[in-house]
């Protein structure tokens, strides 16, 4: 990892390659992202820098964190992330202009929540038997999840309803196709999880 930044997923949009090919890509607001703390190895066993990403008023935040952020000479900031590998100084602010066109990159965010689905949606399941023969209330059913006398129990892992998404999901070797620094902007190649406006982070 080189670089590394914090930004909100705004939406996808289209991008018109050079050659006329339709792409479709996802825009991200990227940074600006002072480095709020920096990680030794000698104090805290490992090397990181923590960044800070959507300046808030002084008031939204707590004393300890008051401190924290007075201490880097560094303005409040909604959010704060670690990221290992990335060299940067405290105080100093990493912005889209590390990022190339070309470059590959790993985004992560927490995926959108589904709330608590069936089989069908969750595991792509196609139902029990047929749609004859009595069978009215079987098309969107797990069938069986296991055997009587034996095991009689069912297997850890075993595919049922539940919960779905809501989970911090990454995608790796995402294509860089526009940096826009004017405006902190980030065109990635595809789609990467998340609802709009959710928080992402973006390593090289």
């Amino acid at each position: 990892m080189t670089a590394a930044l914090l930004g909100r997923k705004l939406g996808m949009t289209a991008f018109i390659t050079d050659s006329g090919e339709y792409v479709p890509c996802t825009v991200i607001e990227a940074g600006p992202c002072p480095v709020v703390l920096r990680r030794t190895f000698e104090r805290d066993g490992y090397e990181a820098v923590q960044l800070g990403f959507e300046p808030i008023p002084e008031r939204k935040v707590n004393r300890p964190l008051q401190g924290h952020f007075a201490k880097a000479g560094v303005a409040p900031h909604r959010f704060l992330r670690e990221f290992r590998g990335v060299i940067a100084d405290v105080g100093q602010v990493l912005t889209v202009e590390q990022f190339a066109p070309g470059d590959r990159v790993k985004v992560s965010a927490t995926s959108i929540g589904r709330g608590f689905q069936g089989v069908v949606k969750r595991h792509h399941f196609g139902g029990v038997g047929m749609a004859t023969h009595g069978q009215s209330d079987r098309t969107r059913a797990p069938g069986s999840i296991g055997a009587s006398s034996f095991p009689s129990r069912v297997f850890p892992g075993m595919r049922m309803a539940g919960r779905m998404g809501g989970r911090r999901c990454s995608i790796r070797n995402l294509e860089v196709l526009k940096v826009i620094p004017e405006d902190n902007l980030l065109l990635i190649k595809g789609s990467i999880p998340g609802a709009p406006n959710a928080l992402v982070e973006i390593v090289k």
